[in-house]
């Protein structure tokens, strides 16, 4: 018999308030790259659209974010609700990262998120553009981890 997964909170249908805690939520476990914690947010069946990758189910997002942050170092990101409607949510964000030689990138994106019942995501389009920056332009300097409450964000950038 399958045990059914406990809701996660916050569970649609959305409001602006939850919608924020959700999209919250999900920076706070990617900025943990505990690639096996982030994969419970999702459902067991998942469905991803990531650049020209499209990882299903949580053994092959596990993976997924495992090769990213591994390639992905001092990997620092930001997450801002777009829009919502009742089990969706549209995020977009922007995240720094070096890569083993030392040079820095900030991409963007936008990301359509759909929840199931429970509150797991079931359905994440990604789509992102990066570009090289200098170590003196980063703007993402907070230790790594989750974002301080008083950082800015992204439409504190102008980004």
């Amino acid at each position: 018999m399958e045990q059914k997964e406990a809701p996660r909170a916050p569970p649609p249908p959305f409001t602006q308030e939850t919608a924020i805690e959700k999209v919250r939520l999900a920076e706070d476990g990617w900025n943990s790259r505990d690639a096996a914690k982030v994969a419970l947010a999702y459902t067991s069946d998942s469905k991803w659209r990531n650049r020209a990758e499209f990882p299903s189910g949580r053994a092959q997002i596990e993976e997924f974010l495992t090769r990213k942050w591994a390639t992905e170092l001092d990997y620092r990101l930001i997450k801002e609700l777009w829009a919502f409607d009742a089990n969706r949510i549209a995020v977009r964000y922007a995240y720094e990262y070096r890569d083993d030689s030392g040079n820095w990138f900030r991409a963007y994106g936008n990301e359509n998120w759909e929840f199931d019942a429970q509150g797991y995501m079931a359905v994440r389009h990604a789509s992102i553009n990066e570009h090289p920056i200098a170590e003196q332009d980063r703007k993402f300097r907070w230790p790594l981890g989750r974002r301080p409450g008083d950082h800015p964000s992204l439409s504190e950038f102008n980004f």
